[in-house]
């Protein structure tokens, strides 16, 4: 009797074992998914750690690593290699890919205004826009040279090969010369001359006078859409809530986990960074308003290819569609989140 007693202990411990067990597994092994930025951890990044940070990865299935870009990253190169998963990319690159012929393919556009910007001085008599063709002097780094500053010669009269200077991401020589305007970044390079300086520059942003590329990209291979299109789907669909989640909900732990990731980052440059993220519709603007954060259009993908044939930067025969797809985004998708 004691033997069958034993036994009938023994079963019962071992069910409640193995119950604990099943009850503390999770439910199906999570999707392990690589995202690589293009640069240091900063607030512009928020909505991707957000998504860590707050368990909306894992809500859909995923158990995401954000990998740090920065000034000696080669994070593209690990998309084109198949090391990575996913890139935060643009509209040029993925362009200068289809004629390359390398399949990578952007699927999600967070930002729907690309952030760079021109300085001036505020008291340099400079206004709007075209006024910076008044300037003897521009700083600007070498791509923006080859880029918008051909599309600014193109579209607007007065600006000449003659202004650039090379911007070394130094504003010392700008802020040394009235006469004189720098590329900047909308959240970056203003929040630091204001605060070493004092002095509140002038902002142009070029969105804003018709430059018309996408940013802060959810860019993946092709192969990567064909054989995991629901890991697309999913990855897409998480990182849409998580920028939802930043830009209006509790941030905090997203913040925190930038800060750990760029220890040089601090409360008030990410502060200033959502602020005119907003202020300036950098995520929601145009299409997303309607259809949600991550909305492309081939119109607008359309637009910026045109921009870059006539500056001769991409050839007119290349396949844009091959850029990308907007399968995966315009549904919708997060809006509810926005308080």
């Amino acid at each position: 009797m004691s033997k069958l007693m034993n036994t009938i202990a023994f079963s019962a411990v071992l069910g409640l074992s193995l119950g604990g067990a099943l009850a503390s597994a999770p439910a199906y092994a999570l999707d392990q998914v690589t995202y690589g930025t293009n640069w240091l951890a900063q607030a512009e990044h928020g909505g991707f750690y957000q998504a860590v940070a707050d368990g909306t990865y894992a809500k859909h299935g995923l158990d995401v690593k954000i990998v740090q870009g920065g000034p000696n990253a080669a994070n593209s190169a690990l998309l084109i290699a198949g090391k990575i998963d996913f890139y935060m990319g643009g509209p040029q690159q993925e362009l200068s890919a289809v004629e390359q012929g390398i399949p990578i393919v952007d699927v999600a556009a967070i930002f729907q205004k690309d952030p760079q910007v021109l300085l001036a001085h505020p008291d340099a008599g400079v206004d709007k826009f075209e006024d910076l063709a008044k300037l003897h002097t521009l700083f600007m780094s070498k791509d923006g040279y080859l880029t918008y500053f051909e599309w600014m010669k193109a579209n607007f009269k007065g600006f000449a090969d003659e202004q650039y200077k090379p911007y070394t991401f130094n504003s010392g020589p700008f802020l040394a010369d009235k006469q004189s305007a720098q590329q900047g970044y909308l959240t970056s390079e203003p929040y630091e001359i204001e605060k070493q300086t004092g002095i509140v520059p002038k902002v142009f942003l070029l969105a804003d006078s018709g430059y018309s590329p996408y940013s802060t990209m959810i860019t993946t291979s092709k192969t990567m859409i064909d054989s995991k299109p629901d890991v697309v789907q999913r990855f897409v669909d998480a990182s849409i809530e998580g920028w939802y989640n930043y830009l209006y909900g509790d941030n905090s732990k997203a913040n925190a986990l930038i800060k750990t990731d760029n220890p040089d980052m601090t409360d008030g440059q990410i502060a200033y960074s959502i602020a005119k993220m907003k202020e300036y519709g950098i995520v929601e603007s145009g299409e997303a308003l309607d259809k949600g954060i991550g909305c492309m259009t081939d119109a607008h993908y359309k637009k910026f290819f045109e921009e870059m044939v006539g500056i001769k930067v991409v050839k007119p025969d290349t396949d844009y569609t091959k850029a990308f797809t907007t399968k995966f985004v315009c549904k919708g998708t997060g809006m509810a989140l926005k308080k």
